[in-house]
């Protein structure tokens, strides 16, 4: 069966029809018999009537056409063109449950702008939009080689990165030598458009901004709790966070009384737990993604570690972070959006920014009817990747990449996901400069139930903060 790409439109079939060849040659074999027997009347017939016309009256000569006349011609409308959106995604490896979630919302992004019709073109060519992907494996050698033939050997017009840091930042370099506008989401680390790149734009809040809200909240609860435990994956985008949480602590007379990194593959964190003890800090913060966020966050509990306050990376936001049951309960996460977050037309009239796109709660609906679940920031993170390429080649009026870059480069909107704007300098061109990070906490209502609530910026909460933890 066809896919909705494979199709062929009943236009194409108007202008190539497979039948008309021979029609036509045989037509012109039955005229040559006719012209061979009629001919020798015909000829006279034109020359009595030559012979009685009324000579023509003189005309003034037709202007000279000039070689480029034919290309002023008013555009044809009606037209269809796809553009193909390349990328990869962790199908298997420990990445595997954002990475899923990331492409969900990008696929419904392309089903929803599909079945309204496509993007209009300046020339009135609506542009359809299929994706191409390869399964990345979480590895970054397979993400460059795949990268790599997504742009010499499938001609994808558009790049959208893989899920976190250390695998986007292997892409974006292909990207830029191939020259491809890439939509990077999922990755936050700020070193990746600091390189010098073109063509990079950033969703995701950078990564030097992921955990420092969260010591702006413990300030807010508890000035005097001032010593940390800091614990982290040792993988770029968690090492990115936790370097920029401990420069941010110190200038803020934090104590850092520990602060040290783990291996990707990591099950047992006794080791790291033991001298989070024997530290004694007031709170902990660090993690790095799903899997070794949640075990790291079950061993706390289990530990009954006598904290007050702990934030972690990616895995809290994650609604099958629930899973842990008690564990999970008080444990903070910073968070790209949630699904409580309000941000709407009415709020970006109010502070002078273009709104863009559904709404926050039209999102979550259709999310939820095409997936049966609860989106999460990294399916918001996805989606959005695509409506800002959606929005870009709006300005643009084309396909041509220099011409969606500059698109991309003058942004300054808001969207259901927030504000969206770049940074265009030399120095970070394509890192995000509009977007800013919200903080969750799981709580467990009286009937058992764990449920989420935004305890940060104070502006933005929808619950109270559970503090201290113990």
């Amino acid at each position: 069966m066809l896919s909705l790409y494979d199709k062929i439109t009943y236009e194409n079939l108007l202008i190539i029809p497979s039948t008309t060849q021979p029609y036509i040659l045989d037509k012109e074999v039955k005229m040559k018999r006719l012209i061979s027997i009629t001919g020798p009347i015909c000829l006279i017939l034109t020359l009595v009537l030559a012979a009685c016309a009324t000579p023509p009256s003189p005309t003034q000569p037709s202007a000279p056409v000039s070689p480029g006349a034919a290309k002023t011609e008013a555009p044809v409308t009606g037209k269809e063109t796809t553009a193909l959106v390349g990328f990869t995604a962790s199908q298997t490896g420990k990445l595997n449950v954002e990475s899923i979630r990331q492409i969900n919302g990008l696929n419904l992004w392309i089903k929803q702008v599909n079945d309204a019709g496509g993007v209009k073109l300046s020339d009135g060519t609506s542009v359809k939009f299929e994706a191409k992907f390869y399964d990345d494996e979480s590895n970054k050698d397979r993400v460059q080689e795949l990268y790599t033939r997504l742009a010499t050997e499938d001609k994808a017009d558009f790049l959208i990165s893989p899920y976190s840091s250390g695998l986007a930042d292997a892409a974006a370099v292909i990207a830029e030598q191939y020259e491809k506008v890439m939509i990077t989401t999922g990755a936050a680390s700020d070193s990746t458009y600091q390189k010098g790149y073109t063509l990079v734009y950033q969703a995701y809040t950078p990564a030097s901004k992921y955990l420092t809200g969260s010591l702006d909240l413990l300030k807010s609860a508890d000035p005097t709790a001032q010593k940390l435990a800091i614990v982290h994956e040792n993988d770029k985008f968690s090492t990115d966070v936790a370097t920029a949480l401990k420069e941010y602590a110190e200038a803020n007379n934090y104590q850092i009384l520990l602060f040290e990194g783990y291996d990707s593959a990591t099950a047992d964190f006794a080791p790291f737990i033991n001298k989070i003890i024997e530290a004694g800090p007031d709170a902990i913060m660090g993690g790095g993604h799903f899997q070794d966020g949640t075990t790291f966050a079950k061993q706390l509990y289990e530990k009954k570690i006598a904290v007050k306050f702990i934030s972690l990376l990616v895995a809290p936001p994650e609604p099958t972070f629930a899973e842990l049951g008690d564990a999970a309960v008080g444990i903070v996460g910073p968070s790209q959006w949630e699904p409580q977050v309000k941000f709407t037309p009415e709020a970006a009239k109010s502070i002078g920014l273009e709104w863009y796109g559904p709404t926050g709660d039209d999102f979550k609906s259709a999310y939820q009817n095409e997936y049966n679940e609860v989106p999460s920031y990294h399916a918001a993170g996805g989606y959005v990747a695509g409506l800002m390429l959606q929005k870009a080649i709006e300005i643009a009026g084309t396909l041509e990449t220099r011409k969606v870059a500059s698109a991309l480069d003058s942004f300054n909107i808001m969207t259901f996901y927030g504000h969206l704007q770049f940074d265009t300098t030399p120095e970070s061109h394509g890192l995000q400069t509009g977007h800013s990070m919200v903080y969750i906490q799981w709580v467990k209502t009286a009937d058992g139930k764990l449920l989420t609530g935004v305890v940060w910026p104070a502006d933005g909460a929808t619950a109270s903060l559970k503090y201290p933890l113990h």
